[in-house]
């Protein structure tokens, strides 16, 4: 994916593949349509940190490829707005953590210019937070406005069992397997939250890979006692 100015790379895991879709169907199934064409006006993702908001946006820019164009807004909070500049040529924008500029005029103002080229132009704008729109601290009523028209879709957690199908596709996505066991000891013995656990994966990937050994609950306790 072309990223115009912005130097950025898409993560090779963070596909729809590798996204367990439980609970989150219809979202799955807007964002997968969005990537492939659809003529809609885009969407709003909310949901709390590590629910996935991320890893959907660089999968709809991996689908959709040069035609879209991701943002994360967080990284990018103390820069100049101007960055936004010339991405309504793209059909598909991707917005990451909106709230992350909210309250900041500068910023706002260049959001509500570009949220209109887009949505005048028929492209598409795809948006994430961890609120709706309606409860993000926007000074700007008219980009509130504006924004709070895209359909909103609220992203649910994982429960306990999603927990371990999730590493275990993640794990399928790069050649591993885990199994049931290993995966509920990770569950058991780390912080619970996917993005800590996707991130112990690619460790134990790693390792596993320099140790020529399969992902056992002995190999596991031993790299976590390294920890």
């Amino acid at each position: 994916m072309s990223q115009l100015a912005l130097p950025l790379q898409l993560a090779d895991h963070a596909v729809f593949a590798s996204f367990l879709g439980t609970g989150n169907e219809t979202v799955v199934a807007a964002l997968r349509s969005l990537a492939n064409g659809a003529r809609e006006p885009g969407c709003w993702i909310s949901g709390p940190a590590a629910a996935g908001k991320t890893h959907l946006l660089q999968a709809v820019c991996a689908c959709a490829t040069d035609r879209s164009v991701y943002v994360p807004l967080d990284l990018y909070a103390q820069a100049s707005p101007a960055l936004l500049e010339g991405l309504e040529s793209r059909d598909l924008v991707c917005l990451d953590d909106v709230d992350a500029v909210a309250g900041e005029p500068d910023w706002e103002a260049a959001l509500f210019g570009l949220c209109n080229q887009i949505l005048d132009s028929e492209g598409a704008l795809i948006v994430t937070a961890a609120t709706p729109p309606r409860a993000v601290a926007f000074k700007l009523p008219d980009l509130q406005s504006r924004l709070s028209r895209l359909p909103v879709f609220q992203l649910q957690p994982l429960g306990e069992a999603e927990r371990v199908e999730a590493l275990q596709l993640r794990a399928r996505h790069r050649g591993l397997e885990l199994p049931d066991d290993t995966a509920a000891y990770l569950l058991k013995r780390t912080r619970r939250d996917m993005a800590s656990l996707y991130a112990l994966l690619d460790r134990l990937d790693d390792e596993a890979l320099r140790a020529q050994r399969r992902l056992t609950i002995p190999f596991v306790r031993e790299v976590l006692r390294e920890t």
